[in-house]
């Protein structure tokens, strides 16, 4: 029980009270601290009451004084001051089961974790809770929690996400939601077995639980080339995707008309599959899943457009040639783009080049899921433009390397020109395109 203080920031309360790297926090008040939720939650009080332990085990209690809301300043070995949960599930589509052998550890740790639902955003199956956690949410009023629900049949969550206990899991999730705990809904379809009636019946399901259920969004299934030995799969035709937005509209008009929200969308991937226009950016009212895809590429083109009408039209100081490079998914969005630009600003020549994925198949086209190694051996060496630009989502670990490992220093003596990683913001490309 506790947790071990490794840094005490100097001049902090904790500094000032006397405690010292090394010693374990055990109790703020007459809470035990098992993790970060715990000391965040009951540390907010002007006054406090702590207890430590040192390395021998002597406990001692020490009374701090502090603004409201103010840090302690104190350090732990992790960020939860526990370890990460591990997934228990065997998801027939779990996309790190389709990773090659020789790639990083990291990239085939599958996080399961409640708290870094809250923290960090991260989805969560609810199948490792217990019921005490749960009573841990609600009496913290724990809120948003991102929840990969894919199906509200609990015979057919159990088959699809390999765990026994994946359907009695929903009742955790209708607990939450109960109590008023705001969920955001992640749905991974797969043709065939989520998708169609069951598809609706998760809609209408979760759409019942509005205000509480705030966002739904469906995902379609990513298939890499290494699924051997997997549960058989496949990705969506044209005709299924289109049926998928024609199924998620429909709801969503429903729900508009009774809820004043949409509450349900689909992933941009299911647009772009099927060939139909993207809404406008208003149907997207304050993008609650942009992160999972959806939306994404409306908000690029119609901040883009703003971007470039707000442009004072003056030439730029010398000739600019830039190269972008995506996915497959996003060329045909990002050449409009860069012909916009190129109207409007005298100078610029752009082009944009899409990278095939052959490290993990040609069913895999967005742009995230780029490697180095297919980056360099498509654009080849020595590049002939000013500046590379890439969206920041094709590299990990801090912005620094591709999934393969290959890092952003290599790509740019590879190719002998500077690489410059731009957000997914089209006032920011606008700035990469110009050199600002």
């Amino acid at each position: 029980m506790g947790a071990q203080i490794t840094g005490v920031e100097p001049g902090s309360p904790a500094h000032r009270a006397g405690l010292q790297c090394g010693e374990t926090l055990l109790r703020i008040g007459a809470h035990p601290i098992t993790d970060v939720l715990d000391y965040q939650f009951y540390m907010t009080d002007k006054r406090l009451l702590l207890e430590v332990a040192d390395s021998n085990g002597r406990v001692r209690k020490i009374r701090i004084r502090k603004e409201p809301y103010e840090d302690l300043g104190l350090s732990f070995e992790t960020y939860l001051m526990d370890k990460k949960r591990r997934c228990q599930n065997h998801c027939v589509f779990c996309f790190i089961d389709q990773l090659p052998k020789g790639l990083r550890k990291t990239l085939y740790f599958k996080d399961d974790d409640a708290r870094l639902s809250f923290l960090m955003g991260n989805y969560i199956t609810l199948t490792n809770l217990t019921e005490q956690d749960v009573d841990r949410i609600i009496d913290m009023h724990i809120s948003p929690i991102n929840v990969s629900v894919h199906t509200t049949n609990p015979a057919l969550r159990v088959r699809m996400m390999g765990n026994s206990h994946a359907g009695e899991a929903l009742v955790h999730f209708y607990r939450l939601a109960e109590a008023g705990t705001k969920l955001n809904c992640q749905l991974v379809l797969c043709p065939g077995l989520n998708d169609g009636a069951e598809l609706a019946r998760s809609l209408a399901d979760l759409g019942a639980l509005f205000p509480a259920v705030q966002s739904i969004s469906a995902v379609p299934v990513g298939i890499s080339r290494y699924r051997e030995g997997l549960y058989p799969l496949r990705s969506f035709t044209k005709e299924e995707a289109g049926e998928v937005v024609r199924q998620i509209e429909m709801f969503g008009k429903a729900f508009f008309k009774k809820n004043g929200t949409r509450l349900a969308f689909a992933a941009d991937e299911f647009y772009i599959k099927s060939e139909n226009p993207f809404p406008d950016v208003s149907f997207y009212e304050d993008f609650p899943q942009l992160e999972n895809g959806v939306g994404m590429v409306a908000l690029l083109t119609s901040q883009f457009r703003q971007a470039l009408d707000a442009y004072d039209g003056h030439p730029l100081a010398a000739p600019r040639r830039v190269v972008i490079a995506t996915g497959e998914a996003a060329r045909p969005y990002l050449e409009d783009m860069a012909h916009a630009a190129e109207v409007r600003i005298s100078g610029l020549s752009c082009e944009v080049r899409a990278i095939r994925n052959d490290f993990f198949g040609a069913e895999i086209t967005v742009a995230g899921l780029v490697t180095g190694g297919d980056l360099l051996a498509q654009l080849g060496c020595n590049l002939d433009c000013d500046e590379l630009l890439l969206p920041t989502a094709m590299l990990r670990a801090e912005g620094d390397l591709f999934l393969d490992d290959v890092s952003l220093a290599e790509v740019r003596r590879a190719l002998g020109v500077n690489v410059r990683p731009v957000e997914n913001d089209g006032y920011a490309v606008l700035d990469a395109l110009t050199g600002e």
